[in-house]
């Protein structure tokens, strides 16, 4: 933003503009340093990454002001520029220990100070909406907007319904977010290593988890096969993915190939041939070999999330759209060996072991 205007429009977090980005942010500081401060972990489209793009373009000046998308809402509904906690701890500019900017590396990236905005916590007060928003929706101008975890993934950790010690949690959509609730960053170099993540939560909880790259994979290959001109219907798919019972190749579902948009058939293929497996010969053992891949990995962070944790699990929560594939779950229990709760109620419809 510059004063009451968008400069730019916003850039999709896939597109590959934030490679330039990272070589950029690591001759400054690399991912050691950066993991002591921020605490994320490496995810090549972080907010500090495109600034650093965005700064060596000239787009960013000290008349310039960065707004996360939710934030960009709420300064259009109310006219207030502030910056909500939890998204902003995504950005990797935030200081993990006192959760506000940090400007010893703001300064040291040579970005503006002023570039970032106040910040508000969840539950605060944005401001009242605008008279001309007011007019158009029919609400007097004493509405008020208020601050949620704007984050979707802590509004989702925070919807979570772990009313009992020893819960983990999924949620489970385009990308899978798994890992545990914590009241304090882990910030060890076995944490960083394994490439855990220690984000805002709400009520100041940190969110530590490693993001697993979710029902993409999926999607992006009915995409794939639908521009070939193969009709997929997803519960049929399904239905014949669940019917599969001899064993599917297993890839690694995080594999930095399978992050841009594509031929995401070829690549699991291609990752299939690499670990000398054969690759999947049909839609429905692709999806298979898919939603295996994925419940191997929720199973591998799991493990990992108790190991440097010291938190003990013993009940993982699937919340999100991938909460509603039956076979996802079933096949998450049997790889976690834990207890699976599926979907966001109280008492769950669905219960594996």
């Amino acid at each position: 933003m510059s004063g009451d205007r968008l400069i730019n429009n916003p850039f999709h977090y896939r597109d590959e503009r934030t490679a330039r980005g990272v070589a950029l942010v690591h001759k400054i500081a690399d991912h050691a340093a950066l993991y002591a401060t921020n605490g994320l972990q490496f995810q090549p489209f972080n907010s500090i990454y495109q600034l650093a793009v965005d700064h060596e373009a000239g787009v960013i000046d000290d008349t310039t002001t960065m707004l996360m998308i939710p934030d960009l809402l709420g300064f259009w509904l109310t006219g207030e520029q502030v910056g909500e906690r939890t998204n902003s701890s995504t950005t990797g500019l935030l200081d993990i220990g006192s959760g506000t900017w940090n400007a010893t590396l703001i300064d040291k990236l040579c970005l503006p100070r002023s570039l970032f905005p106040s910040l508000v916590d969840p539950g605060s007060r944005i401001g009242s909406l605008r008279d001309e928003v007011a007019a158009e929706v029919g609400t007097p101008t004493t509405v008020e907007v208020i601050a949620v975890g704007s984050h979707d993934t802590a509004s989702a950790v925070v919807g979570v319904p772990m009313t009992e010690p020893g819960g983990a949690y999924i949620s489970s959509g385009t990308w899978s977010l798994v890992g545990v609730e914590l009241d304090r960053p882990i910030l060890t170099d076995g944490s960083r290593e394994a490439n855990f993540t220690n984000e805002g939560g709400v009520d100041g909880k940190i969110r530590y988890l490693r993001n697993v790259m979710g029902m993409w994979l999926l999607s992006e290959s009915i995409r794939t096969w639908e521009r070939g001109g193969q009709s997929v219907g997803l519960t049929a798919l399904l239905n014949e993915a669940g019917a599969i019972s001899t064993p599917v190749p297993i890839f690694d579902a995080n594999h930095p190939s399978l992050l841009p948009p594509g031929d995401m058939p070829k690549r699991i293929a291609a990752l299939c041939a690499e670990a000398g497996a054969a690759a999947p010969d049909s839609p429905a053992v692709f999806a298979r070999s898919i939603l295996e891949s994925l419940a191997e990995a929720y199973a591998t962070a799991i493990d990992d999330a108790e190991r440097l944790s010291g938190y003990k699990i013993n009940t993982v929560h699937i919340v999100g759209g991938g909460s509603q594939n039956t076979l996802l779950c079933q096949l998450t229990a049997n790889r976690t060996r834990r207890r699976v709760l599926a979907g966001p109620w109280r008492q769950p419809p669905s219960v594996m072991c």
